[in-house]
């Protein structure tokens, strides 16, 4: 008997609902590039922090990649702060 599953991305076999696994690439990719931001910037932890109105142990946490503690709103709203545009496209799912 063949149990393997196949999953179309990484998020929807790591993610227990489909929404949630819509979610995590977009969380992803802000981390990405608030990460990228803060080091071609210069910016210490603290500085970022200050930047962001976070606290430094908040900007040690998404330096770190910690993604489940981050809400996109939260993300979302860093990457303005940054100066950095965020353009998203909205498609149907793949016919099965």
């Amino acid at each position: 008997m063949n149990t393997t599953q196949r999953f179309t991305s990484v998020w929807d076999a790591l993610e227990d609902t489909p929404a949630e696994a819509e979610n995590m690439p977009l969380r992803s990719a802000l981390m990405v590039a608030l990460k990228q931001h803060i080091a071609q910037s210069g910016l210490t932890q603290a500085q970022a922090a200050a930047l962001f109105g976070v606290t430094q142990p908040r900007i040690s946490d998404l330096v770190r990649g910690k993604i489940n503690i981050f809400s996109l709103d939260t993300l979302v709203n860093m990457a303005s702060v940054a100066g950095l545009r965020i353009d998203m496209q909205i498609q149907p799912f793949p016919e099965a």
